[in-house]
């Protein structure tokens, strides 16, 4: 894993560098979100999530694939897809910031090599002033 940090807002987002790979006229690459605390859900303790993405970079389009809960021991899932469809990228959102890294547009500093590293940082940094 090559975790980016793209952005900090309701949740911390990291684009996973490392899975970025060609997929037709686009690109595919997997993000993590990490929540400011564990959600509790049924007992169990839920940090974040990942998902795939898949971009259009010429187009300027963005499609959540799946979503796929991460608990606090580490383990992922279940995996739901996401069935709506491509939609616009919109300037300075989610979307944008993890498309420019899947696009290479920009290549921001790798933060975190492994989803706990990322949960520490990424919510460090959503409690700084």
């Amino acid at each position: 894993m090559e975790l980016a940090l793209t952005g900090v807002g309701r949740f911390a987002v990291f684009a996973d560098r490392a899975s970025i790979m060609p997929d037709g006229d686009g690109v595919r690459m997997r993000s993590l979100q990490v929540s400011e605390e564990d959600m509790m859900i049924g007992g169990v303790a839920y940090v974040g999530g990942w998902s795939w993405w898949r971009f259009d970079c010429a187009a300027r389009t963005a499609d959540r694939l799946d979503f796929a809960s991460l608990r606090a021991d580490g383990t992922e899932g279940p995996r739901t897809a996401e069935t709506a469809p491509p939609y616009a990228i919109a300037h300075g959102g989610d979307a944008d910031e993890l498309a420019a890294v899947a696009c290479g547009s920009v290549r921001p500093e790798t933060f975190a090599s492994s989803a706990a590293e990322a949960v520490l940082i990424g919510r460090a940094r959503m409690t700084e002033d």
